[in-house]
């Protein structure tokens, strides 16, 4: 009775979450490359062509003193071009694939392990256990609502070398559609909540909820000094199908992540709400180290 009470729990709780933040991810197509699809059909857009386009892999972070604006060629907010700018010889370039040339690609052949909505008190800890125990970095993207309830999460995110990511303030999958001061607002309004929880962190990365950038959101996210980044592996993770069990969902993420990783790669999680996810990582981190170089980006 006692597991079936915890299960029924478990249950709710995975509801709530995907209702909170449904369309973290997208599907993949056989090749393992992202369909391009929208949770909510207004939010939709043309998905970029697939192009060599790149960009420097340290612009899109500031010094440790946090995002800087660099000035733009003109009135207003800069155009999609700031991401394209010459980066250094010796930097590493990010393949521009995504929505809005938002990056597909670490650019070199490690793969990245990105981990969306956190932190969460539960599940975000047992995830840094598991990173340290193997000692992997990687990428958090952190909903400002949450590191405004959760600072202690944040400074041990940033203090045990993870990468620090915006992922907005309260996971709207439609900000991008709004206007770029809306836009700027919502993502310094989580700047500063991370820097209050962690003062100095540097926060190189956005991503957009549900993956929905817009020309407006990587602009004004590169005005912020930050890259937009989306990923080229989603497990689908947060997708709980009515009559998956516990077992089939973690061996369904498992087998994803494995099939679909290749050099270069960007996987996208949750550790929101997620523990079939951490579950998961126990036996992917072992078998993606044996095969990868794995970075923070």
């Amino acid at each position: 009775m006692r597991f079936a009470g915890r299960r029924a729990f478990r249950t709710v709780a995975a509801a709530l979450v995907i209702a909170a933040f449904a369309g973290c991810g997208t599907a993949m197509a056989a090749d393992g490359t992202p369909l391009w699809t929208s949770s909510e059909s207004s939010g939709s857009e043309t998905p970029a062509p697939r192009t060599p386009s790149t960009v420097d892999a340290t612009s899109g972070g500031p010094s440790t003193h946090g995002p800087t604006r660099p000035p733009a060629p003109g009135p207003g907010l800069p155009g999609a071009d700031t991401l394209t700018r010459t980066p250094p010889p010796h930097a590493p370039k990010m393949h521009l694939g995504g929505p809005a040339k938002s990056a597909t690609s670490t650019g070199t052949a490690a793969v990245a392990l990105t981990f969306d909505d956190g932190p969460d008190p539960a599940q975000t800890p047992k995830l840094l256990d598991l990173l340290a125990k193997y000692h992997v970095k990687a990428t958090f993207c952190l909903v400002g609502q949450n590191v405004a309830a959760h600072p202690g999460l944040v400074r041990r995110i940033a203090a045990e070398g993870h990468t620090l990511c915006n992922h907005t303030w309260r996971h709207s999958l439609t900000l991008g559609k709004q206007s770029p001061a809306a836009i700027r607002a919502d993502l310094q309004r989580t700047n500063d909540a991370i820097h209050r929880a962690a003062p100095g962190a540097p926060i190189r990365f956005m991503r957009a909820p549900g993956g929905n950038f817009t020309p407006a959101f990587v602009s004004v996210a590169a005005d912020l000094g930050m890259a937009s980044i989306y990923w080229s592996v989603d497990p689908r993770d947060w997708d709980h199908p009515s009559g998956e069990s516990d077992a089939a969902h973690r061996a369904r993420v498992t087998h994803a992540v494995q099939r679909h990783t290749g050099r270069g790669g960007i996987v996208l999680s949750h550790d929101y709400a997620q523990p079939d996810t951490i579950a998961a990582y126990r036996n992917l981190i072992p078998w993606l180290k044996s095969r990868f170089r794995l970075i923070a980006l």
